[in-house]
């Protein structure tokens, strides 16, 4: 079975409010990332994390991902301040995933400001930034040893993920294959320049073990993500990419995610997360 989530935030800026929607949509899948008791998840405190996960647990929901921003930062600032940025953020997760039990504690894929001049990142990185690959090595060895199961994410910006090739030979740089998934966000890597396709899927598959799904449109005539959607509404194939990830069991949860792009004058953003979730599971009925 392939449930549904979304990111707390999603369902609401109020903590309580967004765990009670949750219930209401048949959600049983947790993503913590922010708006909880008005900070980000690893900026709560012990007793706080505990009240969330009463909270939590008391709905009969779990936490399947503690989505932090570890990593998330300029390679360009150097190893030792990059290094530092994240040394207090990577220890609070350790601490927080032993109250919170994720399934999934999430990095996020780095960026450099120099990415326009940047035809493979992955070469770039072996050759002048070298110490990144040692900084996700370390974290995720610090991770697993706490027994968390880690994920890195692509984002978008800067991201030194552009494309599928480009995550494929850091991975392999990386050599850490066997403590480590890859969360595919196919719109953040859309918008990085590859257009989704069940062939990127089909490069990325032995990788993935968590997939984040949202809107976008192009204009008519490009493949350029330009406008917010609902994903029903999307103009990348969906069902296609979808319907593998769930006949493969690529990813037990599918986390929901907002549309990136700009709002298109004249559509209708109203109650779109509803939307989607309903949309999904109307295209893929075995999804909960």
């Amino acid at each position: 079975m392939t449930e549904l989530a979304v990111l707390n935030s999603m369902a609401d800026s109020d903590f309580e409010t967004a765990l009670d929607r949750h219930l209401a949509w048949r959600l049983r899948s947790l993503d913590l990332k922010d708006s909880i008791f008005g900070g980000g998840v690893l900026d709560l405190s012990d007793d706080h994390a505990a009240l969330v996960i009463n909270m939590v647990e008391s709905r009969g929901l779990n936490v399947y991902c503690v989505s932090t921003m570890i990593g998330h930062a300029d390679i360009e600032v150097g190893e030792r301040e990059f290094r530092a940025r994240f040394r207090k953020p990577l220890q609070r997760a350790v601490e927080l995933g032993g109250i919170l039990r994720p399934r999934f504690v999430r990095l996020l894929a780095a960026q450099t400001s120099r990415r326009s001049e940047i035809a493979d990142s992955s070469a770039y990185i072996r050759d002048k930034h070298p110490w990144l690959l040692d900084f996700y090595r370390d974290a995720i060895d610090q991770l697993s040893a706490a027994g968390f199961h880690v994920t890195i994410e692509n984002e978008v910006g800067g991201c030194i993920w552009a494309s599928e090739q480009e995550i494929l030979q850091f991975l392999e740089l990386l050599d850490r294959t066997d403590r480590v998934r890859l969360t595919w966000d196919i719109v953040n890597l859309w918008q990085m320049g590859s257009y989704p396709s069940v062939r990127g899927y089909e490069l990325l598959r032995p990788h993935i073990g968590y997939v984040h799904l949202k809107g976008g449109r192009a204009d008519p005539g490009s493949h350029g993500l330009t406008w917010a959607s609902s994903l029903a509404d999307a103009s990348w194939p969906i069902e296609q990419i979808g319907r593998r990830v769930i006949e493969d069991g690529a990813s037990p949860v599918l986390c929901l995610n907002p549309s990136h792009g700009a709002r298109q004058p004249g559509y209708d953003y109203g109650h779109i997360v509803e939307r989607d979730i309903e949309f999904v599971r109307a295209l893929f009925p075995e999804v909960q």
